[in-house]
């Protein structure tokens, strides 16, 4: 998707069309913000979240107990046992009817209706994915309590399963999906001075939902009280969490205060690292501090990769330095990076941004030359800087073509070329617009037509006052 059609090269459309016939221009407006195309690139396959595997905590269909009353749920089990005495239950189902009834009950008859299950069914040999199934039921209570959990902790000891890291992390992931980041941090303090310290995908875990969630100062307050109190400490993957955080909310001094304690500590920052601090530079526009990191990076003897190019790369366009941006394709070939469908986008944009809309168009065909495939938000930018440069005939011809490989408007994209159509006096091709942006579901139907409406009303104005057409 997103290349020209081989019916539409030398047919309808050919890409020279677009290319000849440049009118005059006017000084053209400044295009509309981009978001940042490296975000959907693929990041460290190392630093994606850990998940708790099936058989630590089993997510199965479930028996359903009408009623949380532990009698009943005795006799329920009772009459299970009774007539499937030919096929004995398995641990994952018998795992599934505790589950189901410690959904409706009391910790305490949770206990209770094990042991029962355990009397009554002797082929029924529960491990620890049983009692994680409390644990997760004590650490789900509305009203928490660190002692239930330790309930659970000392009947798992009890039963001959001493509790080890792994319980710690359960805990902790199950406090954190209901929200209760607080409860986690205590019950890791409380833990770990019981010899249950996190190990670092739960250290990082919590961390990195602390992040997301809470100030920076409760994270850095967690990661000096499990320092200094039980000697864990952050590792490289910690400060990364830490940096890219504090990088997507815009405070670059404490990035560069992060990256700092990271080598005093004797951490050598990676890619990914200097590629999270490239784009923290981008969002505040510093494309000079983004070139500054591309070279440290080259100092300190890491090897960019197709992200840490992409990001240079649009750093650098996006603040009109679009021939330093260029220089880059030269450099990225040599080192055996390909540019993509990112790189050429951002170019584009940065094009655009200069008034370049035509050079950005040529840029397409080079572009499909080299075998990249151009797309949907390629061919947005496109039609985005042909209208802005008042090229409205080539934003048409260009919109054909998405329309062709059925492709979506972008809201910014949709907007600027309704209006230039409007203002041309295209107000049928405006309407034929709108119900496209609709068919393809580019947007819901009250934006696209709010984004109209306006601009009917603007053009209504315009007219009476003599100023449109």
């Amino acid at each position: 998707m997103g290349k020209f059609p081989p019916s539409l090269r030398g047919a309808k459309l050919p890409f020279n069309t677009l290319m000849e016939k440049s009118p005059s221009q006017r000084p053209p407006q400044t295009s509309s913000e981009k978001p940042p195309y490296w975000v959907t690139s693929k990041k460290n396959p190392k630093r994606k979240p850990t998940k708790i595997p099936s058989e630590i905590v089993p997510q199965m269909p479930s028996i359903p107990f009408n009623s949380s009353t532990l009698s009943e749920a005795k006799s329920l089990f009772n009459q299970l046992i009774s007539t499937q005495k030919k096929t004995p239950f398995d641990l994952k189902f018998c795992n599934s009817v505790l589950q189901s009834f410690s959904s409706t009950a009391t910790l305490q008859d949770s206990i209770f209706f094990l042991n029962h299950m355990i009397k009554t069914h002797p082929s029924f040999s529960p491990d620890s994915s049983t009692y994680n199934v409390l644990l997760v039921q004590a650490c789900k209570a509305q009203e928490f309590s660190i002692s239930s959990v330790h309930q659970v902790l000392n009947y798992m000891s009890s039963q001959g399963f001493t509790p080890n890291k792994v319980s710690t992390d359960v805990a902790v992931r199950t406090l954190c999906s209901c929200g209760r980041e607080e409860d986690a941090i205590e019950l890791v303090k409380n833990l770990s001075g019981k010899n249950l310290i996190p190990d670092s995908y739960t250290y990082n875990f919590l961390v990195r939902q602390l992040v997301k969630n809470r100030e920076l100062s409760t994270v850095n307050s967690f990661i000096k009280e499990m320092r200094e109190g039980f000697d864990v400490k952050p590792d490289l993957v910690t400060y990364t969490i830490m940096i890219d955080n504090v990088c997507n909310r815009k405070n670059l001094r404490e990035a560069t205060r992060l990256l700092g304690i990271l080598s005093e500590e004797g951490y050598k920052p990676d890619c990914y690292v200097y590629n999270t601090l490239m784009k923290g530079h981008c969002m505040l526009n510093q494309s000079g501090e983004v070139l500054d990191v591309y070279k440290k990076m080259k100092e300190e003897g890491v090897e960019p990769d197709l992200v840490t190019y992409n990001t240079l790369i649009y750093g650098l366009s996006k603040s009109g330095r679009v021939k330093e941006a260029k220089k880059f394709l030269g450099v990225m070939a040599e080192t055996g990076h390909f540019p993509d469908a990112v790189t050429y986008t951002s170019l584009m944009n940065g094009m655009c941004r200069e008034g370049d809309a035509l050079g950005a168009l040529a840029l397409l065909g080079e572009m499909e030359a080299k075998g990249c495939s151009p797309n949907s938000c390629t061919y947005n930018t496109l039609l985005h800087g042909l209208c802005k440069a008042r090229l409205l005939d080539k934003g048409i011809e260009l919109y054909k073509v998405m329309q062709e490989c059925d492709m979506k408007l972008e809201t910014g994209s949709y907007g600027t070329f309704v209006r230039a159509l409007c203002r041309h006096g295209r107000v049928a091709e405006a309407y034929e617009v709108f119900d496209y942006a609709v068919e393809s579901k580019s947007l819901t139907d009250v934006a696209a037509y709010s984004t109209l409406e306006s601009t009917l009303k603007w053009l209504k104005k315009a007219r009476e006052q003599g100023l449109a057409v």
